[in-house]
């Protein structure tokens, strides 16, 4: 029997793709996917009580151990992992583990890179930068992570065209849409 490629998620906020994501997988065992632990940098981020939830085993990582990285390198040593997937997850990944993990470390960013990325650009800021430009479409960008904010190799994009009267938070909506509804399907393809 084949053994399961294991994910560590990590994740700042409320996680609604890393819900989607363990829920997709233990759901469809088939897939060859498990999510075997969700990792955050918020002790209050609403997405540890989601994994409680699912019985997930969860670490919280202060910033001081991120910069170090042997709590986290052991952790994900002792998960066995194959893959990191970031799911809202705000903090820039240090070179220790992009070394540790090439090629092995994915991300999920709100625009259609290379525009409207970088040190600041996530969430409302994203959609809010895209509706003051005017653009007539926004989209998602699944990407490999490195040193520096969303400028990895570019995996899968995907677009959603925009109206002149969106607001940001109509576009945050429909971004959120293709996320939900392509992110797994990419994770399962890696």
């Amino acid at each position: 029997m084949v053994r399961s490629k294991r994910i560590a998620i990590l994740v700042s906020g409320t996680g609604s793709n890393a819900r989607i994501l363990i829920d997709r997988f233990r759901q469809h065992p088939e897939d060859g996917v498990e999510v075997v632990l969700l990792i955050s940098n918020k002790a209050t981020a609403g997405a540890l009580t989601m994994a409680a939830e699912r019985d997930l085993p969860t670490l919280v990582v202060q910033r001081a151990e991120w910069k170090e990285g042997q709590e986290l390198l052991r952790a994900l040593d002792a998960y066995d992992i194959d893959l990191i997937v970031l799911a809202g997850f705000l903090w820039l990944i240090p070179a220790y583990l992009v070394h540790a993990y090439p090629n092995k470390i994915v991300n999920i960013h709100p625009a259609l890179l290379p525009k409207y990325g970088g040190k600041g650009m996530y969430g409302r800021h994203v959609h809010e930068a895209v509706r003051a430009a005017g653009e007539v479409e926004s989209g998602i960008t699944i990407h490999y992570v490195n040193e520096n904010y969303d400028e990895g190799s570019i995996i899968y994009q995907a677009a959603v065209r925009l109206d002149p009267e969106d607001t940001a938070e109509v576009i945050a909506d429909r971004v959120l849409r293709l996320e939900h509804g392509n992110y797994w399907r990419v994770v399962r393809g890696l």
